[in-house]
């Protein structure tokens, strides 16, 4: 059983192995997967490493156990809608003579499937019951629900109750409701068992504004920005945060890992005794950050705005120093210290600065052959002396770069990788290559 799961999952950029197997089923053994959430839950702590391996896990999964091909830069529920699996699930769960059911009802409520987890849900309420012992007519005159949600531990089961039903409760309830509920089983709210909500565990229930929740991994799977990305397309605000965890990984030069002994043990004990490694690292210095932006001419104006994003969302998640600089299509003895380039810096100035600096100069490098004269050719070789952990990010498409001269005498001297999450990726490898401790 499941000999087959490491050579597929490796087709999708997952390290799968024989190791993942027996782990995988010694988890079987001590009783950790009783449902296909389980399944996902476990395999994704043996085999996702880093944030960027989420998107190719996840589709993975999908593939293997469902039948569902995600393409690039599909949307999950667009791939699930076209899928066998789905169409087979509607008939079994009687939605197909529904016509009026709203898809991506249909969906969700094969996602509460999918992804019901026993680590998350210890135990099922009957729906029914709790249904037929609350009080409709409740005042909302307290606010003891009121409160910061708890951890979902239960999940109340709804099947028994028809959609009419439901609503014709939910609409009692909103009568007297005056306030915002959270983690209740009573009112429209969230984070709850209610029947009615967002973000909580209520299976069959009804969905009212929001996301799901229940920490049944929908939330993550249907959020655009995050996934599914096609981490090898142009950066664009879809793909962004794909990026932001690639620039996270500069910090791994700098870090030391040891083995997190206590998270070990306390994990391993709520997998029944299933000990896997806990890894902690201790960044030992600051990460400072140079930026330089090519913002002259128009086949750079499109990217200048996402590539500032990019990095201001990287300062406000992750804290360093962050100097950006602007240039127009290269670099010679100076550059400048705001957008509209009036006010120039000089190279020399920015060469006295701490040599562990990490350096991302952003360009098509696409310009007349004269413009790379041997005065730019010596900032380039200046900067990459200086600071060892240089990289140009390259917008152009990488099938043209080998048409541009310019481009070509650039990247000899300087690593030249493209503007997409898994460049970015790359260009951040390709940093972490350098030591930690530069000489000044």
């Amino acid at each position: 059983m499941f000999e087959t799961l490491p050579e597929i999952f490796r087709t999708f950029g997952i390290p799968a192995d024989t190791r993942t197997i027996l782990l995988f089923r010694k988890a079987i053994e001590k009783g950790l997967v009783r449902t296909l959430g389980d399944i996902f839950h476990v395999l994704k702590g043996l085999l996702v490493r880093e944030p960027t391996m989420m998107g190719p896990f996840t589709k993975a999964f999908y593939f293997y156990f469902l039948a569902i091909d995600i393409k690039n830069g599909e949307k999950l529920n667009d791939a699930i809608a076209r899928a066998e699996t789905f169409k087979n699930w509607k008939e079994k769960n009687q939605f197909q003579h529904v016509e009026h059911e709203d898809i991506n009802q249909q969906i969700e409520a094969f996602l509460d499937e999918v992804h019901l987890t026993s680590y998350d849900i210890q135990s099922v309420i009957n729906g029914k019951e709790a249904f037929v012992n609350d009080n409709p007519d409740l005042a909302d005159d307290t606010i003891q629900e009121n409160h910061e949600a708890k951890k979902l531990d239960k999940m109340a089961d709804y099947s028994e109750l028809s959609l009419e039903e439901l609503l014709e409760r939910m609409r009692k309830v909103e009568a007297q409701q005056k306030s915002k509920h959270t983690g209740g089983s009573h009112w429209i709210g969230s984070g709850g068992t209610s029947p009615y909500g967002n973000g909580g565990a209520a299976k069959n229930g009804i969905r009212v504004a929001g996301n799901g929740g229940g920490k049944m991994a929908r939330a993550v799977l249907n959020d655009k920005n995050y996934y599914p990305v096609d981490i090898d397309a142009e950066l664009k605000d879809d793909n962004m945060d794909a990026a932001l965890a690639a620039l996270k990984g500069i910090f791994e030069e700098s870090a030391q890992e040891y083995l997190d002994v206590e998270n070990t043990i306390k994990e391993g004990l709520k997998r029944g005794g299933l000990f896997l490694p806990e890894i902690k690292s201790i960044n030992q210095q600051k990460l400072q950050v140079l930026l330089f932006i090519d913002n002259g001419g128009y086949s750079m104006m499109s990217y200048v705005r996402i590539v500032q994003k990019l990095f201001k969302k990287m300062k406000t998640r992750f804290a360093h120093d962050l100097e950006t600089f602007y240039f127009h299509n290269t670099i010679y003895g100076y550059v400048y210290s705001e957008a509209s380039r009036r006010n120039r810096v000089k190279i020399e100035k920015i060469l006295k600065k701490d040599a562990n600096y990490c350096v991302f100069i952003i360009g098509d490098a696409s310009m007349a052959e004269y413009e790379i004269t041997q005065e730019s050719v010596d900032c380039y070789e200046s900067i990459m002396k200086k600071f060892k952990k240089t990289v140009w990010i390259n917008p152009e498409d990488e099938k043209y770069w080998f048409h541009s001269p310019t481009i070509q005498l650039i990247s000899k001297i300087v690593p030249m990788f493209a503007m997409t999450p898994r460049g970015i990726e790359n260009a951040v490898k390709e940093m972490n290559k350098k030591s930690s401790s530069i000489k000044v």
